[in-house]
């Protein structure tokens, strides 16, 4: 009983450390992600900004762009994956990986080559575990995202789209990120990033609607040519944002439910301990009657 009792408070003590830990990854997950929340409420707005305006040139000039039109056949497509470079977030990462492998799946049936850009070391981890290649990966800080990180990111795929099929280019890009629903929720999210996909607007405009007048100065493809690098960028770095915030929200609700399962097992392995705690007592009274009466009987025979 003694060697039970030993092996159920170190049990106790193991229990009794992770919950310290869980509890303070939880602390800090939780205190991080207003920050995170905040990040992508001000870069939400210029993100769309940047994107009515490419819109807006693509719709009203007639020019043939190479970046917003669609070609006629797609040969290969780039996907940019977006995991965490750290573990102990739940699902947070791997949903994003079977995300890919879902939207691999479909681009193979449509008769495309598909290449992989990585963000995080759990994309590249999982790639280098199942043996399968990237062209370029980008760790660290995917919990803190810098704007000079989502410009590599940016000039790696344009590069990589203005090239031709015969040197390794490809014809369209997709994003893969978890986006931040609520603190609870966080949706793995495919974008295709270009072509730029222009859509037009099904409801007719009002009478009191007056539709801006145009121009392009020197001229629309010269417009388009500065505006689509820095939509990539900030379509990148917001898909960057919405990734770090799902990570902090994945994260503290994963350290919240092993910091419950900590405390249960502290709960349960207490539990047994008294009652091994009480069963040695016990043991021990036994003996010491048992001894007692044997003494006794001893003493009356003589």
């Amino acid at each position: 009983m003694g060697a039970q009792l030993r092996v159920y408070r170190q049990k106790i003590k193991s229990a009794q450390t992770t919950k310290k830990i869980t509890r303070a990854m939880e602390l800090i997950s939780a205190s991080r992600i207003a920050k995170a929340q905040q990040r992508v409420a001000a870069a939400t707005p210029y993100s769309r900004a940047v994107t009515r305006a490419v819109s807006a040139v693509a719709t009203f000039s007639n020019i043939d762009h190479p970046l917003t039109t669609e070609p006629a056949h797609i040969d290969r497509a780039a996907v940019v994956i977006f995991t965490s470079d750290r573990g102990l977030a739940g699902a947070f990462s791997s949903n994003v990986l079977k995300e890919a492998d879902q939207l691999t799946t479909l681009l193979r049936e449509q008769g495309k080559d598909v290449i992989y850009f990585l963000v995080g070391r759990k994309s590249v981890s999982n790639f280098s575990f199942r043996r399968r290649e990237s062209v370029r990966a980008w760790i660290g800080g995917t919990d803190l995202p810098k704007v000079d990180t989502a410009q590599e990111i940016a000039e790696a795929v344009l590069e990589a789209f203005k090239k031709d099929f015969a040197d390794g280019g490809v014809d369209e890009i997709h994003l893969i990120f978890n986006r931040f629903v609520s603190m609870i929720s966080q949706e793995p999210e495919t974008v295709r990033l270009l072509p730029l996909e222009v859509v037009e607007a099904e409801e007719a405009p009002s009478a009191g609607d007056v539709f801006p007048l145009y121009e392009f100065e020197p001229d629309a493809s010269k417009v388009l040519d500065a505006l689509l690098p820095v939509y990539v960028e900030s379509r990148i770095y917001n898909a960057m944002l919405q990734s770090a915030a799902s990570e902090h929200a994945a994260r503290q609700k994963a350290m919240k439910s092993a910091t419950d399962n900590a405390e249960k097992l502290i709960k349960n392995y207490t539990r047994l301990s008294n009652a091994a705690r009480q069963s040695e007592i016990t043991q021990q009274i036994s003996e010491i009657v048992g001894g007692a009466d044997a003494l006794a009987s001893q003493g009356d025979e003589d």
